[in-house]
């Protein structure tokens, strides 16, 4: 029998473990596609304030989304000081969406913290209660340096590149990414569906949101002090949706446009 976590949890997430017990067994598609439906983009907000500690509940729904490798080369800044919030929103070019959010958290994509990372997983497998195979230990230990690994100014780059095609004239193999752009796009898809989570968590608690991607880059990596390195992915306003803050009916294309089948 399906159940409605929506509604069965009441909204009281305790970490992993609460998750993992609802299992395989958890499914509804009405209720999800009701959520996805009732999910929208809006761009103006009430004055009311989003609990703390919903909003830290969405978080930690957001870093449950799959990622490449378990890596988990994403942060999300949260904005508590209204200096702060006030500098982004003006680098979001004072946007509704940005100026009259409860809250303002920015999304960010780390490629270079693969390598840490990586370590920490190895670490992790030692405390777990039951003994981690030898091939997951190979993968974090021999595997993820050799795919991710570019050097130096991209030293490696060509090397990898020229045996990735000799290689892949003969069987299968991960071609990407060999560069750091190659990094920063597959860090960037990790981010991005963990943003989409966010998102979704906030609906289903009542609340909306709005990603936002027109931004001075620039001037929200220094108002929140991120590294040169650092990528910010989407800027995501949050609160309760004010009257007339969805501009106009969801417009989609045809289907036909882009489902393809081959």
């Amino acid at each position: 029998m399906s159940k409605n976590v929506f509604t069965e949890m009441d909204g009281k997430f305790k970490g992993n473990d609460q998750y993992q017990s609802v299992g395989e067994d958890y499914f509804n598609p009405q209720a999800f596609k009701d959520l996805v439906n009732a999910r929208r983009s809006i761009r103006k907000f009430t004055s009311e304030k989003i609990p703390d500690d919903i909003v830290e509940t969405c978080i930690d729904i957001a870093l449950l989304a799959p990622n490449s490798s378990n890596l988990q080369t994403w942060a999300f800044y949260r904005i508590k000081s209204e200096a702060i919030k006030k500098m982004v929103g003006n680098a979001c070019f004072s946007q509704p969406a940005a100026t009259t959010a409860s809250e303002l958290i920015v999304c960010v994509a780390r490629p270079y913290m693969w390598r840490a990372n990586a370590k920490q997983m190895l670490e992790t497998f030692k405390s777990l209660p039951t003994e981690t195979p030898t091939s997951a230990i190979n993968y974090y230990s021999k595997l993820v340096p050799f795919v991710y690994t570019v050097g130096l100014f991209n030293c490696l780059t060509p090397i990898k590149w020229s045996f990735n095609t000799l290689v892949g004239f003969f069987k299968v193999i991960p071609r990407e990414p060999i560069s750091t752009h190659g990094l920063s796009i597959w860090s960037i898809k990790s981010c991005a569906l963990a943003a989409e989570n966010l998102m979704l968590a906030f609906r289903s608690y009542g609340y909306d949101t709005c990603p936002m991607e027109g931004y001075d880059s620039l001037r929200i990596k220094k108002a929140i002090g991120l590294k040169r390195k650092d990528h910010v992915v989407m800027i995501i306003g949050a609160g309760k949706r004010e009257a007339g803050g969805v501009y106009g009916p969801r417009i989609r294309f045809p289907r036909e446009q882009f489902v393809k089948s081959v």
